[in-house]
């Protein structure tokens, strides 16, 4: 069985249950939006983020759920789905999961439309059943995602970064929508402040370990057997390189910088620097950091009794970790 199936054996009714009530989420009475929110449910990820929010509320609560724990699931996607939409706009990026995206198909002007609504939809499905715990859970995500793209625009300009911003970028920017999955699924359940808060840092742990290790995959090699160095060639400070930069000479640390500033397309050079890193042990360095948010994960999943549920979570840290794309 592959790790995404293993993670979802113990809610494979509830995410079939969760598809259909997510797509009538979506619903409009316009025809143009109805037929772009099918396109986007027909090309949906491995939904893991809905995942999180049933597992916790199961694990939290003994196999109980209820009504909220699906709205708390489809808030999270109308919010996720909403800000992938809206980042292939800022980015001019035409492809998503191997589909054309929708400011391609549909150009930007409607898709950063269609981000609004889904938003819009996420926030009235909780203002509407008066789920406001869940609504400041996420509206304090959507604020620190916006907060953490800013901040790494601002930085990679003078490529500046260092390793305690760098940890601030990437709690924003990718770790907080996992938290918040993690804390809904404990307060859809009626779970105590206490948990909730200790849930909400669970996901983060384990937002942290998924992002490390995105940043992993520029030095490790692609289909074609060579690093793809896609972080390098966009001027992106990730922790190999912040760490090879505090690590190394003061004339490595000018080339590195010249490298990455007036050379970022130069095939060449960026191999150079990708080698330069690997020979620096900024890869053995960001492997046991990403180890350590890891082992953080799962000393707090092991203060919970077992169930098929933790085995989930527990089998969801390790394939973040260990994934392969």
């Amino acid at each position: 069985m592959k790790a995404v199936e293993q993670i979802k054996f113990p809610i494979t009714k509830e995410m079939e249950l969760f598809e259909e009530k997510f797509k009538d989420s979506m619903l409009s009475k316009v025809p143009l939006l109805n037929r772009i929110t099918y396109y986007i449910v027909r090309r949906k990820g491995k939904q893991m983020r809905p995942m999180f929010v049933f597992l916790v509320a199961k694990m939290v609560s003994n196999g109980k759920f209820s009504e909220r724990t699906y709205r708390g699931a489809s808030v999270i996607e109308l919010i996720h789905t909403a800000t992938l939409v809206h980042d292939d706009v800022v980015d001019d990026s035409n492809r998503r999961r191997g589909f054309f995206s929708i400011n391609a198909l549909w150009k930007n002007k409607i898709a950063v439309l269609v981000g609004d609504f889904l938003l819009s939809k996420g926030l009235l499905l909780s203002i509407d059943n008066d789920d406001f715990d869940i609504l400041k859970l996420i509206s304090v995500a959507v604020r620190e995602m916006s907060e953490g793209e800013l901040l790494q625009i601002e930085k990679a300009r003078r490529l500046d970064i260092t390793e305690e911003v760098y940890f601030e970028i990437i709690r924003q920017k990718t770790a907080t929508l996992i938290a918040a999955c993690c804390a809904i699924g404990a307060a859809s359940v009626g779970a105590e402040e206490e948990e909730i808060k200790k849930l909400h840092e669970f996901g983060e742990l384990i937002g942290i370990a998924f992002q490390i290790k995105d940043d992993l995959f520029d030095y490790s090699e692609s289909n074609i057997g060579k690093p793809t160095g896609i972080d390098i060639k966009e001027q992106k400070m990730t922790l190999p390189l912040i760490y090879t930069l505090n690590n190394c000479s003061e004339k490595d640390k000018k080339w590195l910088i010249n490298s990455v500033k007036k050379h970022n397309t130069n095939k060449q050079r960026v191999k150079e620097v990708i080698n330069f890193v690997k020979d620096n042990g900024g890869i053995e360095y960001t492997i046991s950091k990403m180890k350590t948010y890891q082992n953080k994960a799962l000393a707090i999943l092991n203060s919970y009794p077992d169930s098929d549920y933790k085995d989930s979570l527990k089998t969801m840290i390790n394939y973040v970790v260990e994934r392969k794309k």
